[in-house]
């Protein structure tokens, strides 16, 4: 699998698509990627939809608490004007934004630029969700990440909603969902399944080094 392309022209553009299901990491990767991509000396500018506003109204947070100063945004028409400067774009929770972002992903890359997009491939229901099918038809690098399953401790690739609603978007954290795998995922609602982790076994080694 590839993660992220090398070797290519420093004024070509292209696009990468960061999918999988809620707690997998797409926003953990689209970070790293964008502190690589400043570290190389690039101009990097991240954006994400108004409605995302769970950890911040403008920082692009991930479910660890990893950190980037970004833009927000009501549409998808609103990147380009903003990022006319960035050679790295960077786009987080695709799914929330309109059917243009096809063409703005396109238009970013055909100037040259790195485009960068995380989201989730599929809704609650387990279909394909928003534009996301679009941008991976269109993007020349995909990389499709799996959380661990809440029930099983196997792979997940589905989002399962734990409460009572039947809104589509349904922003939320853990008390609103958890990653299952196919054979664990009902939908559209289940109850919770997750179980409290215990401490890592670290603490444990600590306390037999201090006895010795």
């Amino acid at each position: 699998m590839i993660n992220e392309p090398s070797f290519l022209p420093s004024n070509a553009g292209w696009i990468e698509v960061v999918c999988g299901g809620m707690f997998s990491g797409k926003t953990e990767e689209l970070i790293r990627r964008a502190r690589r991509a400043h570290i190389a000396g690039q101009k990097v500018i991240i954006v994400k939809p108004a409605i995302d506003n769970r950890y911040s109204e403008t920082e692009i947070v991930s479910h660890n608490e990893s950190a980037l100063p970004g833009i927000t945004v009501d549409t998808s028409d609103q990147i380009i004007l903003l990022t006319s400067s960035a050679k790295v774009v960077c786009i987080d929770e695709a799914q929330f934004f309109d059917d243009r972002i096809v063409d703005v992903a396109n238009t970013l890359a055909n100037e040259g630029k790195r485009v960068i997009i995380a989201g989730l491939d599929m809704d609650y229901l387990g279909k394909p969700f928003g534009p996301i099918p679009q941008l991976l038809a269109i993007a020349e690098y995909v990389t499709k990440l799996h959380a661990i399953c809440a029930e099983s401790g196997t792979l997940a690739q589905f989002s399962q909603r734990v409460v009572m609603n039947d809104k589509k978007i349904l922003v939320g954290e853990k008390e609103a969902y958890e990653p299952r795998s196919r054979q664990c995922f009902r939908p559209p609602v289940d109850k919770k399944r997750g179980k409290p982790l215990p401490p890592m076994i670290q603490k444990d080694l600590n306390s037999v080094n201090q006895s010795e």
